[in-house]
């Protein structure tokens, strides 16, 4: 096996992993609250469920500089081609999948909210953004010009919000900047409701900070096939992962961890984790030829847009009403997991199994080798 195929196994297992956590926390029985690590943190602070999205937008580009092999020798307007087309995919496939969701049923029939009363921004729309600003960033600037304009955009987000929010509110939920610029741009009919208050966690403007995800994933992966496998690469990921996690420690004093803010800190801290992430992947996978569970995980890291897609349409048949006033989700905790399993773990282990029918569907794409691009 070539060198860059095992480098892809490594980054087929941490998008497994990522897409296994992410199915996990949005899917959480019904019936007893799920454990503490698995809920997104209220407003600041950052938990396990915190650290999925941006461990995904961190694997989009680490997979960028392997793949942008492939254009080399493709004439500019190609490449431009091949960024917007899959930015206009990848965005027009959440738009849809956001209007599909909001699917109801009115005296038998089947109704949808009208486009232009559909949220805009949601997770795949913020994914597709990130990406096509990252990868016009990654195709025509230097590794040294991408370092300097992810500190750039970190900084000048700070000030933004420090400086344009309300006064002494500007990383509240109502006196943040963010939510008047999707206010103004976006409506309020476009915008999702967040603690009974409109306000988008996948805004406009903290699309700038989370496009310093991926090209922090992209770093990586620049820096894997530089060093190749080596310990000297293990060790400088560690090192690196290290201290922007003792940096990121620091300025969550002066800007908390907040990802519906998506603070430049929390970028900072979440880019870390998943640089020491990567780190350990690479030097069990690739240098130690570690195989215990290798394969469980890179099934759902060969196909991790599309199994997301659906296990959120998958996901909308369980909140579907069985009687007037019972939905499907709540019925089977009800009579199966929180009568085999009270409490949290009920709760979990309905996730679990969810997440393990979408796995099921992962494999029977990776024996067939069907593997869907967006």
């Amino acid at each position: 096996m070539n060198t860059t195929s095992q480098r892809f196994t490594t980054l087929d297992v941490f998008r497994g992993i990522t897409i296994f956590l992410m199915i996990v926390v949005n899917t959480q029985g019904s019936g007893a609250a799920p454990y503490p690590p698995l809920e997104h943190a209220q407003w600041n602070g950052c938990t396990l469920a915190d650290l999925v999205f941006p461990s995904f937008l961190f694997a989009i580009g680490n997979a960028m500089p392997f793949a942008m092999k492939k254009w080399e020798g493709l004439p500019g307007k190609k490449i431009v081609y091949k960024i917007l087309k899959r930015t206009f995919l990848i965005f027009l496939t959440g738009y849809l999948l956001t209007w599909y969701t909001t699917m109801h049923f009115i005296n038998g029939h089947i109704e949808f909210t009208p486009f232009l009363q559909t949220r805009i921004m949601a997770v795949l729309q913020r994914i597709a953004l990130c990406y096509c600003i990252a990868a016009f960033i990654a195709h025509y600037f230097s590794l040294r010009m991408i370092v300097v304009t992810s500190i750039i955009f970190l900084i000048v987000y700070w000030m933004f919000l420090y400086t344009l929010g309300d006064p002494a509110m500007q990383y509240t939920i109502t006196g943040n900047v963010v939510r008047k610029i999707d206010l103004s741009i976006l409506g309020v009919q476009h915008m999702y409701r967040e603690q009974g208050i409109i306000f988008d966690p996948e805004g406009l403007l903290s699309t700038i900070p989370a496009t310093v995800n991926v090209l922090a994933g992209y770093l990586t992966g620049a820096f894997i096939i530089q060093k190749r496998k080596t310990y000297e690469c293990v060790a400088k990921l560690a090192i690196a992962g290290s201290l922007l996690i003792i940096i990121a420690l620091f300025w969550n004093y002066f800007f908390p961890f907040n990802k519906k803010l998506w603070t430049s800190s929390y970028v900072l801290y979440t880019s870390a984790i998943d640089i020491l992430t990567i780190s350990v992947l690479f030097f069990a996978i690739e240098i130690k030829q570690w195989k215990h569970g290798i394969h469980f995980f890179s099934v759902l890291g060969k196909n991790p847009l599309f199994i997301y897609v659906l296990s959120n349409l998958f996901l909308f048949f369980f909140i579907l009403n069985i009687t007037p006033d019972k939905i499907f989700i709540d019925w089977i905790n009800e009579i199966f997991f929180q009568k085999i399993a009270p409490g949290s773990f009920g709760s979990l282990l309905f996730a679990v199994s969810f997440t393990m029918i979408c796995w099921c569907v992962a494999w029977i794409m990776d024996k067939k080798r069907i593997y869907i691009r967006l």
